[in-house]
């Protein structure tokens, strides 16, 4: 179908897309595939992008749902989103190599599980159900959180010590909707205690706020992200609930292109896990289609780094490699 249609000014989002979390799983395992040769065995999506996961595969990676896949004495590595200490014992139990690719601010959530159950709290985690974030954190401590995924559990949540009441959350909720959560959880307990610092991480918040100041321009925003992506899947309830029309794509095959009816201005960002040569494949596609120009939109600068495992390193030097910078 053809429309009449002006050209198109695009609107791009950044920070958008890999945030420091990404960025160093993705090189740990490229740097594993180096350091110990392929096969290296991920357990889980190490980030939820299937066109991350299909690069990696290609270059000797294998993705495996459970433990049991791997051979003894394979090396392994844990994705992105953390796991439970009991996949940990069972990785020991099998003899197989591990390396850590969680992402350093879920394990800030997983030290506060130990930390606030030592000192006598009774924990409540926000996060969605089944996530694989969610099922490693509350791993750390099993039948002893309890799970809010909305304002409406929050309501019904019954306690045994709602003086001594810590809630945590999964590092990629929506800040509007955590908002909402914590203001009941607070007019419900209102000695509730939180961490020291906020648990929804940095690339997170900035990721949202971005797409905030697109929607204030743009009428039609495109998230370029994974279905079972949970932060680019909160980016397009973000826009919407700034007033725009948002669809979440994971690659330019899924832009629908009626939606560009009588729009002017489209605004693009991506999720923390979806590479930037797919963006710029959405983009370059729809000036080609429509004409027009793109101005990236810049809320933030991100400086983040976050350092690889140092058993990872250690292993490159055997080899007489060393880790590029990224």
């Amino acid at each position: 179908m053809c429309y009449s249609q002006t050209t198109v000014k695009v609107l791009l989002a950044s920070p958008r897309g890999f945030c420091a979390g990404v960025d160093r799983a993705i090189e740990i395992v490229e740097l594993a595939l180096q350091a110990y040769q392929p096969p290296v065995y991920v357990r889980k999506e190490i980030v939820h992008n299937r066109f991350v996961v299909e690069d990696l595969a290609a270059r000797g990676a294998v993705f495996v749902e459970e433990l049991s896949e791997v051979p003894a004495g394979g090396v392994v590595v844990f994705s992105a989103h953390g796991i439970a200490p009991a996949v940990r014992a069972d990785a020991a139990a099998r003899g197989l190599r591990t390396i850590d690719a969680t992402c350093p601010l879920v394990t800030k959530v997983h030290l506060e599980v130990t930390r606030f159950l030592e000192e006598g709290y009774e924990l409540v985690l926000v996060g969605h159900a089944g996530h694989d974030e969610v099922v490693g954190t509350m791993g750390e401590a099993p039948g002893r959180i309890r799970l809010v995924t909305c304002v409406g559990d929050a309501t019904a949540l019954a306690v045994e010590r709602p003086d001594r009441l810590m809630v945590l959350t999964q590092t990629t909720l929506s800040m509007d909707d955590t908002a909402a959560i914590m203001a009941e959880l607070r007019r419900r307990f209102p000695r509730l205690s939180l961490p020291p610092s906020d648990d929804i991480c940095y690339a997170t918040r900035n990721r949202q706020q971005a797409v905030k100041a697109l929607a204030g321009r743009a009428p039609l925003i495109l998230v370029v992200g994974a279905p079972n992506s949970s932060n680019s899947i909160r980016l397009v309830e973000v826009a919407k609930d700034a007033g725009a029309r948002a669809h979440l794509v994971n690659h330019v095959g899924e832009v629908q292109w009626d939606w560009f009816q009588g729009v002017e201005v489209v605004g693009v960002s991506a999720g923390a896990s979806a590479p930037d040569s797919i963006v710029r494949e959405v983009i370059n596609t729809i000036l080609s289609r429509f004409g027009g120009s793109v101005e990236e939109v810049r809320t933030v600068k991100e400086t983040v780094h976050f350092v690889i495992p140092p058993e990872l390193e250690t292993a490159l030097k055997s080899r007489g490699l060393v880790a590029a910078k990224r």
